[in-house]
């Protein structure tokens, strides 16, 4: 499994019914190009051209279709006219090769110098009220660029249900953070594990979840216990003298 990568190019152009013009009068018609792929050799680049009105798709060209959809009456209209317009139409299919690959090799050179891997914690939590018997946290810290996924394996199968994840945060310091929760019931035998994909990463890292204690959590009781006994020689040395130094003393009558 490969990370996706996306970029994206906007053009926006606002049409105003009144003058002067006030945010409440514009019209907004967007033109949205996006390229998705996510092998490196690009050789599963698909080209995406989205136009817009106020935010509402009307028409879209995608790579893999090879001709423009309509999503409204006045969408289709304009989806059936660029169709039958044969050299915008190849302008169209030839993007792939002309706009979206050139503009992805240029990017992931910029990445790839740039890009930082994220340190990845998996710890297991627990939320109020115990509604669920088992609750693991992926969570992945100081990682540029944005773009991350994380993924849950049960056994390496890729687990889709039961799982909630956050949005790539901004941590303030030009890095990232992410969390994904797992909601789980535990099997004996069985192993759950955490999946990351990033452009720092040259292949998926995989972290396996230990249901033991990690070694800090051990070292805190092992600290604990010690402490207890310890506590424990004390008072029965003290409880021994004094009970020594009580049977020495010698009672005068008054």
């Amino acid at each position: 499994m490969s990370l996706l990568k996306l970029f994206s190019f906007h053009l926006i152009f606002t049409v105003s019914v009144f003058t002067p013009a006030e945010s409440a009068n514009e019209y907004f018609t967007t033109r949205w190009l996006r390229c998705i792929y996510s092998s490196p050799d690009l050789s599963d680049m698909v080209f995406i051209d989205s136009y817009y009105f106020n935010k509402y798709l009307l028409t879209q060209f995608n790579s893999t279709l090879g001709r423009f959809v309509g999503f409204s009456e006045y969408g289709m209209r304009n989806a059936e006219f660029w169709n039958n317009d044969t050299s915008s139409l190849q302008v169209e299919i030839a993007g792939v090769d002309t706009f979206c690959k050139p503009n992805a090799q240029n990017y992931d050179l910029q990445i790839r110098d740039k890009a930082v891997k994220p340190k990845v914690k998996l710890s297991s939590v627990m939320r109020a009220g115990g509604r669920h018997p088992a609750v693991l946290m992926c969570s992945a810290y100081e990682f540029y660029p944005p773009h991350i996924k994380v993924s849950w394996l049960r056994d390496g199968k890729l687990m889709t249900s039961e799982v909630t994840s956050t949005m790539e945060m901004a941590d303030g310091d030009w890095y990232y953070q992410i969390h994904s929760e797992l909601e789980y019931t535990p099997k004996s035998r069985e192993k759950i594990s955490c999946m990351v994909e990033h452009a720092s990463l040259s292949k998926p890292m995989i972290y396996d979840w230990d249901p033991s204690l990690p070694e800090s959590e051990r070292n805190k009781i092992a600290i604990g216990a010690s402490g207890l006994v310890l506590g424990i020689i004390l008072a029965a040395a003290g409880l021994i003298y004094y009970k020594k130094k009580s049977a020495g003393r010698i009672l005068v009558p008054n």
